[in-house]
């Protein structure tokens, strides 16, 4: 099993930058696949960015590339993403997400989540 606990969200003004973390624990972390998504209320979970095992790639939602940034540091057990300029449409719970293989876009099949981190955005 792996354990997954988000950290880093909260309130921010239109404009601002947060980063989320992603503490995991209970398996080799570096053999995971590691990944970001999102479920604002009233809308389904969408994609926001995954890295590989060892971060050589990343892929990001189309829309979101250059404002957000994934990254991992295998030492912390640890995956972060840097969110910046945040808009109110970014305001949506924040799941991360562990995969010994792929994070597929749609989510489909991913072993293990964490409970989320609520991201609020005000205009």
């Amino acid at each position: 099993q792996v354990q997954l606990v988000e950290s880093g969200g909260g309130l921010v003004q239109a404009g601002g930058s947060l980063r989320l973390s992603c503490a995991a624990s209970g398996r080799t972390f570096s053999n995971y696949a590691m990944g970001w998504f999102r479920q604002a209320p009233g809308k389904e979970r969408e994609f926001v960015a995954a890295i590989s095992r060892n971060g050589g790639i990343t892929y990001y939602e189309d829309s979101l590339t250059g404002r957000f940034t994934i990254s991992r540091d295998n030492a912390k057990n640890t995956v972060y993403l840097q969110m910046n300029s945040l808009k109110p449409e970014d305001t949506a719970v924040y799941y991360c997400a562990a995969d010994s293989t792929y994070i597929q876009r749609g989510g489909r099949g991913i072993e293990y989540w964490g409970k989320g981190t609520l991201v609020t955005v005000s205009s």
